[in-house]
């Protein structure tokens, strides 16, 4: 009797079902399905780690961008403390306008130094929580256990 014998091309195993006699759609073995199994769930981990690094990725962008602009704010920060000491100098030696004038600018540099700090500690928040896949990743393992079990 002669086998029409099928090659798989990904591990060169060679495979198949004799023609005579055998149904080609009767259920797989157990070890089969188990093999299978395993495969996937190794498949869902390596998409569930390459998901996390992308979400790690994304976040280590964020909190280097966060980063970016507290520096930024401390070097405002820098100027302002001079321009508000220089303000206090000229207030102290002078008439009103130059002082005034100096502890305005002084003012609004120190608002801006604010809404930069405030917006860069909100990113950092936002990149300090842990990624979702984290999570996803937790509960296959949970699924795969507990289908173990049964």
């Amino acid at each position: 009797m002669i086998e029409d014998v099928k090659i798989d091309s990904q591990t060169g195993a060679a495979g198949g079902t004799p023609t005579g006699g055998q149904e080609p759609d009767r259920p797989a073995s157990l070890g089969k399905l188990v093999e299978q199994i395993s495969e996937q769930a190794s498949q869902l981990v390596r998409a569930e780690i390459a998901l996390a690094k992308a979400e790690l990725t994304e976040k280590a962008m964020k909190s280097g961008i966060g980063i970016g602009l507290l520096v930024f704010a401390l070097l405002i920060l820098v100027y302002a403390v001079g321009v508000l000491l220089l303000a206090a100098v000229y207030g102290l030696g002078t008439a009103w306008p130059l002082w005034l004038s100096a502890l305005a600018i002084g003012g609004f540099m120190l608002l801006v130094t604010a809404v930069l700090a405030l917006v860069g500690v909100q990113l950092l928040k936002n990149a300090a929580t842990k990624p979702e896949s984290v999570q996803r990743v937790k509960d296959d393992i949970a699924s795969i256990k507990e289908g173990m079990h049964r």
